[in-house]
């Protein structure tokens, strides 16, 4: 396992070497998981580009830290994260709040991003009454409250079978984080709103949904598209909130296509 001090919280990262004429791929992964729902596309990339994952603050193995917190702050961390390592015009691939990171990564500090990969995210992710309701009940009665819920936006009911243990290990990884980090991550994106800051986004940008996605459904998705110039749109079939666990075969061959284009100016899907 690897380990930073950042600012003022030891993130928990892992960083696989790849070739130094390819870029890097930063992966920023969604609330309540940590950077292990990424595996199934970081097998199929390994070897191809060099690749950053980590955990947030206040979830997976990373500090919590001094709460409350912005996404402004999660973006700082991620900001020190790639000077410690060194990296420099990444693609930066962010799910859900990751996404927001990406997108305040970005209006912070530009030189560091070559491309964006906004994946089941949004410039505004729901309403304050909608983030004040969760941060109540799990406030008062803990996360495992909200894990059914949450679970149905996330995944579809093909994935939802009781007899798919994966189904039950996901749960299992919301249900674990860390409370108090998970409360502030959730006032972190209901007070974010980056409209206007998507509207001066200037690297290649793909905007990925799946098509069953609860969380950020298509419609939402295709509307942060639309405010980025020139930015593409993709959906995902069969796949909700995280296709990198449900289509891991299809959201990969995305990532591949856009990269190409963005470095090549190849044709994208």
């Amino acid at each position: 396992m690897q380990f930073a001090r950042v600012n003022d919280v030891t993130i928990h990262y892992q960083i696989i070497g790849g070739p130094a004429d390819k870029p890097v791929i930063v992966f920023a992964n969604s609330l309540g998981t940590d950077f292990r729902i990424w595996r199934d596309v970081i097998v199929r990339l390994a070897g191809d580009f060099a690749i950053v994952l980590y955990d947030k603050r206040g979830h997976g193995l990373s500090d919590v830290g001094q709460v409350p917190y912005s996404i402004e702050d999660h973006a700082s961390d991620l900001i020190g994260l790639l000077e410690t390592l060194e990296v420099e015009q990444a693609f930066i691939c962010g799910l859900s709040v990751g996404g927001l990171i990406a997108q305040s990564l970005y209006q912070q500090r530009p030189d560091l991003v070559r491309g964006l990969i906004l994946c089941d995210t949004a410039h505004k992710i729901g309403t304050q009454e909608s983030w004040n309701t969760r941060i109540a009940t799990v406030g008062k009665e803990g996360i495992g409250s909200i894990v059914d819920r949450v679970m149905e936006l996330w995944f579809t009911p093909a994935f939802r079978r009781p007899e798919n243990a994966a189904y039950h290990g996901y749960s299992n990884m919301l249900a674990r984080q860390p409370l108090e980090g998970y409360i502030a991550t959730c006032e972190s994106i209901r007070d974010a709103d980056y409209t206007e800051a998507a509207k001066k986004i200037a690297v290649p940008t793909i905007c990925i949904a799946g098509d069953q996605d609860g969380s950020t459904p298509p419609d939402l998705v295709r509307s942060t598209a639309q405010l980025i110039p020139n930015a593409r749109f993709e959906v995902i079939r069969d796949a909700g909130h995280i296709p990198c666990v449900e289509q891991p075969e299809a959201l990969t061959a995305i990532i591949r296509a856009f990269i190409d284009f963005a470095l090549h100016g190849e044709q994208s899907p």
